[in-house]
């Protein structure tokens, strides 16, 4: 072998050593830094205690004012008064069971209604807002389909009939 050959086989070694006294100084790095992981967590430990008692604080003053600022509840009569000696004359036998479908089973949405009562889409749609504007029903507009919800006191308009069978 000659001196050259020998010369880069030392040089390879000598490469390959300091690699890894590089990855075992790296490891070592690591290490010491879990070292002082215990140290880490007491703060953080401290810091959730005090998010959690500034939290509580928070809660509680939120409390006070609400109780301090709150509004007393408001009975708003009906948009659209439902004149009871006549409320039922009018209605049709199909509009007369989507009230006591309401009545009896809760808020609906015209897609829910159709199907109970074997309208087309359009037609259902259509009644819903009839029954609507003519102030049988509240609706919810916050997404859609709208829901249909009775009126309380087409409600009790609803009961009375019953109560005297």
């Amino acid at each position: 072998m000659s001196f050259a050959s020998k010369s880069d086989k030392v040089d390879n070694t000598a490469a390959r050593q300091e690699e890894q006294v590089k990855q075992i100084a790296t490891k070592i790095t690591e290490l010491s830094g879990l070292a002082q992981l215990p140290e880490q967590l007491t703060g953080v430990t401290e810091k959730i205690t005090e998010i959690t008692k500034t939290q509580e604080e928070l809660r509680e003053r939120m409390t006070n004012l609400e109780t301090k600022f709150a509004t007393p509840e408001i009975s708003i009569e009906s948009a659209i008064p439902i004149k009871q000696d006549r409320a039922l004359a009018s209605l049709t036998p199909t509009e007369l069971s989507v009230l006591e479908i309401l009545a009896n089973e809760g808020e609906k949405t015209a897609p829910e209604i159709k199907t109970r009562v074997n309208l087309t889409r359009e037609h259902t749609a259509r009644l819903m807002k009839k029954l609507y504007e003519e102030g049988y029903l509240e609706r919810t507009t916050g997404k859609i389909p709208f829901a249909y919800s009775i009126k309380e006191e087409m409600r009790k308009i609803l009961k009375k009939p019953e109560a005297k069978a």
